[in-house]
Order: structure tokens, then sequence, then C-alpha cells
């Protein structure tokens, strides 16, 4: 299949609104959490933050569905733009169900530039959805929270999955519709967000992940998993990024650039003499 050709439109678009889910926030069966669990959730630092950008999120990507033209497209986006307003009410509904005080969410803003956000906010979910994967594993196996509630968040990670390989299809037909056919021009752009998400991403590290910015994948739990080390972090990533990513049709077009830089990280780091792990490493979680 050729990119940016009409084929190449309906499969992405379709796949997307095919794959939708059907739920409500309200009727999923939230478990009971003991003290010990409930005192942890509570003990999350990036509730407001997280709660935020969702909110934001679908406020931005419903702007943008308004301005596109192209029917299939303005379909598929819109639907992201539920799912998204859909995560920030699973949160807002989490975060009164079980009695988890943050400080008054910032009201969202209808941007003045909706077709640029999405862009920043699609290169920005490639990033963080990339170490969420990988984090929300880790936490999994160490058995944070009991498994019904990861159960329920399993499929909101799988919805950010979607999102990022939709973005990332989207965005290759939309620059080859503009004549931005070849490779090299597509690669200075996307290395071009990437930067920006990455820098934006260090400075939410040297910040308080629960306490402002709008990206949360930075936001230090310092508590999920004790003696983490670069190199586990790398290898669970990779993992679960190709286990997220091999139930996608494989005619679509993947995030390939972070899991490639990982993969090298993670070969470095193994011939590197082994060093000590740091107890309670600031880890991230990204996009429930």
């Amino acid at each position: 299949m050729k990119l940016g050709t009409e084929a190449h439109k309906e499969l992405f678009c379709q796949s997307f609104l095919d794959s939708h889910l059907t739920y409500e926030p309200e009727t999923i069966p939230w478990p009971e959490l003991d003290e010990e669990a409930l005192a942890r959730l509570r003990g999350i630092p990036f509730w407001r933050v997280a709660l935020e950008t969702e909110q934001q999120a679908g406020v931005m990507v419903n702007a943008f569905a308004e301005t596109v033209q192209d029917p299939l497209i303005k379909q598929a986006i819109a639907l992201q733009a539920q799912e998204e307003s859909r995560h920030g009410r699973l949160l807002e509904f989490l975060i009164q169900h079980y009695g988890i005080e943050i400080p008054e969410p910032t009201p969202t803003k209808v941007p003045t530039k909706p077709e640029q956000e999405f862009v920043d906010f699609g290169f920005g979910e490639c990033l963080d959805s990339f170490f969420a994967f990988g984090l929300f594993g880790l936490a999994r196996q160490s058995g944070y929270f009991p498994e019904s509630l990861f159960t329920i968040f399993d499929a909101i990670v799988h919805e950010e999955a979607r999102h990022i390989v939709f973005f990332v299809n989207w965005v290759t037909y939309h620059q080859m519709q503009q004549g931005w056919g070849a490779d090299l021009f597509r690669g200075i752009h996307a290395s071009w967000h990437y930067s920006r998400a990455l820098l934006h991403l260090a400075k939410s590290f040297g910040s308080d992940g629960g306490s402002g910015g709008d990206s949360f994948t930075a936001a230090s739990s310092n508590s999920f998993i004790d003696n983490l080390t670069p190199e586990k972090v790398f290898s669970v990533c990779l993992q679960e990024n190709e286990r997220r990513m091999s139930q996608f049709d494989d005619r679509l077009l993947q995030p390939r650039l972070f899991p490639r830089l990982a993969a090298i990280a993670l070969q470095v780091l193994k011939l590197l003499p082994q060093g000590r792990s740091t107890p309670n490493t600031q880890i991230s979680h990204s996009k429930l």
C-alpha cells in the first residue's frame, strides 16, 4: 500500500473507527481498595496534571476536528476528541470515587491554532506513550495495585496506542497531500517536533510533576518500584511497546524513533559495568 493515497487514508481512519471501545466511566465496576492500596492511590502526585491534560486534550482535538474538511478524517479525529474527553471524565470520576484530594484544575481553553496544537500533542503522545507502556507494565508486575484496577486502565492505555498509530499515519498522509513526499522533509519535520517533546520532558523532570505543566509522563511517583535501573526501564518499555504495537495492522505506520533510540541505549548500557540501582527511582506514568 502506498502512503499518502486514498487507500492509506481509508485504512488508518477505518481501523481507528472500528476499534473504538464503548464504555462509560460511571458504569465501570471500580474495585474496593484496602487502606494500603487506597493510600498508594491517593499518594500519587500527578492526578491534577493528568486530569488537566485529558480535559484540555478533549477540547483541543475537538476544535481541530471542526476545521477538517475531509469527512472520513473528520469523523476519526472527532472520535479521538470523544475518547480524550472520556479519559478526562474517567479520571474525574476516579478522583471523586476514591476521595483523592487535588487542587482545582485549570479551566480548559479553546486553542487559537488547533492544527499546530494537534501536531505538537501527537508527537508528544508518541514520546509519552512509549514510556507509559513500559512503566505501566512495571507497575503491574510489581502488584502495586490490585489487578482489577490495572485491567480497567489497560483499555485506556490501549486507546492511547490507537491514538499514536492514527496520528503518525495521519501526519504522514497530511504531509504527502501537501507535497511533502520526500522522506527527508518529513524526517526533518518529525525530528523538530520530537526535539520539542524531549525538551518539554526534560523540563518536566526538573519541576514538580504534580503541580504544573501539561505533561505528566515525567511526574515522579517515587514509590512504584524500588531498585529500578535504566536498563530495566528500557528493556520493559521495548517489550511492552512491541506487545502493544503488534495488535495493529502491519500495513499501518507506527512510531519508531524512540523504540530505536531505546534499543541503542539498552545495548550501550549492557556494555557498561554494572552500577548500583537507585532505590525509589523516579519513574514516569503517562496518560492513563
